[in-house]
């Protein structure tokens, strides 16, 4: 009796899972997390608007979501000053991540990121037969002139920059990216991922140019609108590139809740600003965690802190795992030198009064 073809791309791939969930390790050791602190995910929670919106709209949870996701790629294209035929919503930046290889990259494309950066990227290039082409960080920063550089070298039909950036935390401002814009091969295509933005100085972030072909923008509502588990993100970029996601994407895969919950969580920009203000005051408590047990938090523009603990990865990791014993849940970069760091989401004050006792004893026991 034989089994299911496989495509031969698929069968010769290794069995990858970019992130292990918290609720897996939760399993594992049979105990919930005293603080939860490793997915950068928002525990200041959604808008109270976007809850009240959910709980209407799952009243009507018999429909499916509109197809078109009309109303919030209107809201969005209102909010950026941009058209609505400039905005496309999908499952998360990495459901748009996904569409998008899918629709540039063939088997044996070239595709060009740091060693380091976000890996579900690279899992969906892998997926489609791409060719990774991977350059170092230089400064604990994505490097946008090698990034540049390899891609000139390899022809890569796709550049991938987070700023901020994932896992350091480190951003270039938008004269930067402007720069590395233009110094882009002909026929490159820049994806841009502002996972982050909102939490960056304004410096960071560049002004809206729906009509330049040469960059795609990603945004999420899992982060600072505290979404993460209703699965929202949209593409910001030049029309016609956005017009060839309806040749691929699911149509029905937005939930008629979650596009509630997202539109109404946009329209609240004042709790946007609250949480804003509540993960700059969790950095800075990180920060001075970090010092008080003799490490060096990095400067972070994003939800969550890099903190060095000053020797190797293999340390680090000692941490981690001491830290993970102890059911607080962080992570920690895959690739040296960054590896030295483990990342640390903002946290309420509970959370981090747990994360700084549990850090002291997993350091105590890592050094042995």
């Amino acid at each position: 009796m034989s089994g299911p073809r496989f495509s031969s791309l698929v069968a010769s791939l290794p069995a990858t899972v970019p992130f292990v969930g918290p609720e897996a390790h939760m399993r594992a050791s049979g105990r919930a997390f005293r603080a939860r602190l490793g997915a950068n995910e928002s525990v200041f929670g959604p808008s109270p608007q976007a809850v009240e919106a959910m709980a209407r709209a799952a009243q009507d949870g018999w429909k499916y979501g509109d197809s078109e996701n009309h109303d919030l790629r209107a809201a969005l294209a209102a909010h950026h000053g941009v058209g609505a035929a400039n905005v496309m919503v999908g499952e998360g930046i990495d459901g748009l991540l996904g569409l998008l290889v899918r629709m540039l990259i063939e088997p044996g494309d070239a595709v060009v990121t740091s060693d380091g950066a976000y890996p579900t990227f690279n899992y969906h290039v892998a997926g489609f037969g791409g060719v990774l082409h991977k350059v170092p960080y230089r400064d604990d920063r994505e490097d946008p002139a090698a990034l540049v550089a390899r891609a000139e070298e390899v022809r890569a039909k796709l550049v991938y920059l987070s700023n901020p950036d994932n896992p350091m935390g480190s951003w270039h401002s938008a004269r930067v990216v402007a720069r590395m814009l233009e110094a882009l091969p002909e026929g490159t295509l820049l994806v841009l991922d502002e996972a982050y933005a909102d939490f960056a100085p304004p410096e960071a972030v560049p002004p809206f140019d729906p009509d330049d072909p040469r960059l795609i923008r990603m945004r999420t509502f899992s982060k600072a609108y505290g979404l993460a588990g209703l699965r929202v993100g949209y593409a910001v970029g030049a029309a016609p590139l956005i017009a060839m996601f309806d040749r691929i994407r699911n149509h029905f895969g937005m939930t008629i809740t979650g596009q509630a919950g997202a539109l109404a969580a946009l329209e609240d920009q004042a709790w946007l600003a609250q949480v804003v203000a509540q993960v700059a005051g969790a950095r800075e408590r990180l920060a001075r965690i970090a010092d008080g047990h003799g490490l060096f938090a990095l400067p972070s523009a994003a939800n969550f802190v890099a903190i060095d603990c000053g020797q190797d990865g293999a340390f680090a990791r000692k941490v981690l795992e001491g830290l993970m014993a102890r059911d607080v849940f962080v992570r920690m970069p895959g690739v040296a030198p960054l590896d030295r760091c483990i990342r640390v989401s903002a946290g309420r004050d509970a959370d981090l009064a747990v994360f700084d006792l549990a850090l002291g004893d997993a350091l105590a026991e890592a050094r042995g």
